[in-house]
């Protein structure tokens, strides 16, 4: 059977004070992308990346352009490993969902850059005009907990794999969800540590704002299909993929469901996970144990990585 790479870039969350500081200090396309990345924002985020404080790096407004350079830094470095291996697919969870057009050139390096720089804006202004929370459902499926996050009046944010479902809403609410989940059957239920509620209807605004923006931008043909988180399907036209860009900040993104497609539907059998830490290869265990699967945030990451 012959090897179909998929690449895949994860979202808010994995990010860590470091990233990406070795890649630059031992490979130079990682420094210029990080050096042009300062450029174009006007602020360091290399040194936020690479010294922190941790504070300063979580802030949604940072963490989502961080996360956007080293997975791109990572594929660069990977590149000129190993050459120009063929990529058949991409997928970024959440805000890896920008990482991966950039990397099929649905746009260039800068524009993506723009793009989810004002996205993390956009959110983080959401997320300080209300009292948003998360929490992660363990050990349910997806209509139990569907039918929980109706009681409660809050939304299904994350279904990344089997038993593990993120719930996202107010506060109060979210609370209210977990203290009701064991009266579902739900085995754990623990609220999560996030600066609000993330694909859910409190980010209207960030939805309607970000979807201006995309209107704007010039779009290509991704050079190979793009699974979308909001539908688990390739994006084609410009316009479909302007729309389910903006979705996703306010649906479900069907992590889950997106591997499945990769795996079954586009024939995908050896993935690179292209960011900080393991968080995605963590979920395919639980998604279709077996995977092949490489994470790289690090150079020396690049000696367990086979193509094929």
């Amino acid at each position: 059977m012959s090897t179909q790479i998929a690449i895949i870039f994860p979202g808010q969350g994995a990010q860590s004070v470091g990233m990406g500081k070795e890649l630059a200090a031992n490979f130079q396309v990682a420094a210029d992308l990080f050096t042009q990345a300062d450029e174009i924002l006007g602020w360091s985020l290399s040194s936020i990346c690479w010294e922190g404080p941790e504070e300063e790096l979580t802030k949604t407004s940072v963490c989502q352009p961080a996360l956007y350079v080293h997975g791109l830094a990572a594929l660069a470095v990977a590149r000129e490993k190993f050459g120009n291996f063929s990529i058949n697919a991409a997928a970024g969870l959440s805000l890896g969902e920008f990482t991966a057009h950039a990397a099929a050139g649905t746009f260039d390096f800068a524009t993506g850059l723009r793009l989810v720089a004002q996205r993390g804006q956009f959110m983080q202004e959401a997320c300080l005009a209300t009292q948003g929370g998360m929490a992660a459902m363990i050990g349910a499926n997806e209509s139990t907990v569907r039918d929980l996050a109706s009681t409660t009046d809050v939304d299904v944010a994350n279904l990344n794999s089997p038993g593990q479902i993120v719930i996202s809403g107010e506060a109060s609410k979210i609370s209210m969800a977990v203290a009701m989940a064991k009266d579902y059957g739900i085995r754990k239920a623990v609220e999560l540590k996030v600066a609000g509620a993330f694909h859910s209807r409190l980010m209207q605004p960030a939805y309607e704002k970000l979807g201006l923006i995309l209107e704007q931008t010039a779009l290509k043909e991704p050079q190979f299909p793009v699974v979308s988180n909001v539908d688990a399907q390739p994006t084609g036209s410009a316009d479909e993929i302007r729309r389910t860009l903006a979705d996703q900040v306010t649906d479900s993104v069907r992590w889950a469901d997106c591997v499945g497609y990769l795996l079954d539907e586009l024939g995908c059998n050896n993935f690179l996970e292209l960011g900080p830490g393991t968080t995605l290869a963590g979920m395919m265990a639980r998604i279709r144990k077996g995977t092949t699967i490489s994470s790289v945030s690090r150079p020396e990451d690049l000696d367990q990585v086979t193509l094929s």
